[in-house]
Parts: structure tokens; sequence; C-alpha cells
């Protein structure tokens, strides 16, 4: 059984029953469906990058969804991938981020692991490191349903995180501090809404292929 179908069973209680719907693209392949500002995001051979740190919204809400997808970091990148995300204008706060990050590269490499890949930014730390270098690609599955959310980074299941555990907006359940800007608890937060992927932060460019989606 693949790690995918592990983390089905348990989160859905039976992986083959677990996603009602078939795989969707998330985007259309011209990006037509999608929410961005003009010009910023572009599309080349199937892969999806941005000239500027701006996200790529969908067009719609999802909820209780499985989220496939493929990044390739460039040096240094610090990206991410946004889901539940209430308020697309101050996405910020109101939102979860599962971190996309170079964790080769300084500053990344050195910050703690809520920072890093494979983490809910700011919250929860992945359980190990299974990104690979700048240049590579590498394999993504979030499994979101209601307050649980999955991660699974190469195959290996990273996170796994229950919302309704962040009762507080200054702390995370281990008493470790959260980010300023993250001011609001995650236990009230909506368990439906759109999804983003971040753009070049930082001025280190990220790219997308092959993002598509399952609805349970």
């Amino acid at each position: 059984m693949e790690e995918i179908d592990r983390v089905l069973l348990n989160v859905a209680g039976d992986s083959s029953q677990s996603a009602s719907s078939a795989w969707q693209p998330l985007f259309a392949a011209d990006l037509s469906d999608a929410v961005f500002p003009e010009g910023v995001w572009t599309t080349s051979n199937g892969e999806i990058t941005a000239s500027e740190d701006k996200v790529l919204w969908s067009a719609k809400e999802y909820e209780n969804f499985v989220l496939d997808l493929e990044f390739k970091n460039g040096p240094a990148a610090n990206s991410g991938v946004l889901v539940y995300v209430s308020d697309i204008k101050k996405w910020v706060p109101n939102s979860v981020e599962v971190q996309i990050t170079d964790d080769y590269s300084e500053p990344w490499a050195s910050k703690d692991g809520t920072w890093r890949c494979g983490a809910i930014f700011g919250r929860l730390a992945a359980s190990e490191a299974a990104v690979k270098p700048a240049g590579e690609w590498n394999h993504y599955t979030i499994i979101c349903k209601g307050p649980s959310i999955d991660v699974i980074l190469n195959g290996k299941h990273v996170t796994s995180m229950d919302m309704s555990q962040w009762t507080s907006a200054t702390e995370n359940p281990d008493g470790s501090l959260k980010p300023k800007w993250l001011n609001k608890p995650l236990s009230t937060h909506p368990t439906k809404g759109r999804i983003g992927l971040q753009g070049k932060h930082g001025g280190a460019p990220i790219w997308f292929r092959n993002v598509k989606i399952k609805e349970f």
C-alpha cells in the first residue's frame, strides 16, 4: 500500500471510497479559469511559474479534497501551497500554508522547522526533511478533510495536523510562538476556501506542474 493510501485510509476510513470524484486539473492549461494579476503567471510545456510574488488562485472554493502536484525550487526558493483561504485579498492570516522552501540554502537551512519544506508554515514542523535540492522536481500530496490536514512529500508522510488543537492566537500547542502575522487561531478557521500557489517570493523562482484535485 502506498503512503497516500495509508493516509487516506486513516483520514477517510476507506481508501477505496475516500474520494468520490475523478481527478480534475485545478487550473485550465492556459490558466484562463485562474485568478491572478495579468501577466504575472505564465505556463509553458505544462509548467507554471510567476514573475512576481503574487498568488495564483483557484476560481472556486474547495472542502474535503486531495490536492496533488509537483514543484521545483530555484536556489533559496520560498513559496507555498495555500488551502482553506477565506480572503484572497488578506490571505496571510486567513489561510493555511503548506510550506515550500529550498532547505539546502540559507536562510531556510538554519530556520526552525515550521519555516521549512513540508511544514504548516509557522505552526507545525514536518517530521522529517524530504525535499530535493533546487532544480529537481518534488511531489506533494495534500489531504484536507475538515480540520485534518495531511502532507505527503516525495512519498513520505511528513505532516499531520488537527486544526482544532490550535486554539491560541499567539502560540502553537507545543508552546512555541507563532509569527505575529498569523494572529488567528486555526480552531476557528473555515475548513472551506480557495486554493492558491505562491509566486516568486524573495526573488527566487518556483515552478509547478501536474496540479490536480480530487474531492471527497
